[in-house]
């Protein structure tokens, strides 16, 4: 035995209290921030009336309106509904939600600290993403059961809809942080929210692109339509609507490239 080794009491402690100085493993990071992400946004009450109460309040109020004026659609009204609600509530999360919170987190320094940390910028966005798709999913449940009792019996492509929401999610969210790092918290705060209402009423989200007639033949090259599109190929024929898919694809490759660009850390 090395006597140089032993303390004071004769006992070798080689190695007990070695510090191992150093970040944690990049997969613990994002986890971690996405936990925190996730819990932010549920303790937000305007969150939590973007991510459920306004998609629940529209699924209900479309499905009993429809039994009292003409719309042009093809299916049953919570057919319909349903899946338009659904990309309503990936929109309303990875878009508003998210512009709103870091527009505000800009303005209150965290994103600067945050850049500061051992957690690296890609690391940060996956966090970010990793938060919404927890968040989305608990929206997918609660939408799905006030659905089904309104009488919706979905035979989903599964492939189809869960294309339609990462990809809806990578769009929307690239889209939204690049809206929150070229303005300001207050002005983010208001173009998010008018965005939102706009491609709510007239974005082809909720309704099918055949309800807006010739107009509808633009919109479905938008996010909105893209992706309301695709969750209703999805739920209603079990189909994958590749188009749609790829219209979102390219307003994700659209909205990182603006956001690599132009967004500030503060």
């Amino acid at each position: 035995m090395n006597f140089d080794k032993l303390d004071h009491h004769g006992l070798d402690h080689r190695g007990t209290f070695t510090p191992r100085p150093g970040a944690a493993p990049l997969t613990r990071q994002v986890a971690a921030q996405a936990a925190m992400e996730s819990k932010l946004m549920l303790r937000n009450g305007e969150q939590l009336l973007l991510a459920v109460v306004i998609p629940v309040i529209v699924l209900i109020g479309g499905v009993e309106g429809a039994h009292h004026i003409t719309l042009h659609i093809a299916h049953r009204a919570v057919d319909e509904f349903a899946p338009g609600v659904l990309a309503l509530a990936v929109m309303s999360t990875a878009f508003t939600s998210l512009a709103i919170a870091t527009g505000f987190e800009r303005r209150y320094g965290v994103i600067k600290r945050l850049g500061s940390s051992p957690l690296p910028r890609s690391g940060l966005l996956a966090g970010k993403i990793g938060g919404l798709l927890f968040v989305e999913a608990l929206q997918i449940v609660v939408i799905c059961l006030v659905a089904a009792v309104l009488g919706w019996h979905p035979h989903p492509g599964y492939l189809g809809a869960v294309l339609a929401v990462v990809l809806g999610t990578a769009a929307f969210a690239a889209l939204g942080l690049f809206v929150a790092g070229v303005l300001r918290a207050e002005a983010t705060l208001a173009a998010a929210n008018l965005i939102y209402l706009l491609l709510m009423a007239g974005g082809a989200v909720v309704l099918p692109t055949s309800a807006y007639g010739a107009f509808g033949n633009v919109v479905k090259w938008l996010p909105s339509g893209a992706l309301g599109n695709a969750m209703r190929s999805a739920f209603i024929s079990g189909s994958t609507n590749w188009t749609g898919l790829a219209v979102l694809l390219g307003w994700a490759v659209l909205g990182t490239v603006l956001t690599a660009r132009t967004f500030k850390w503060e």
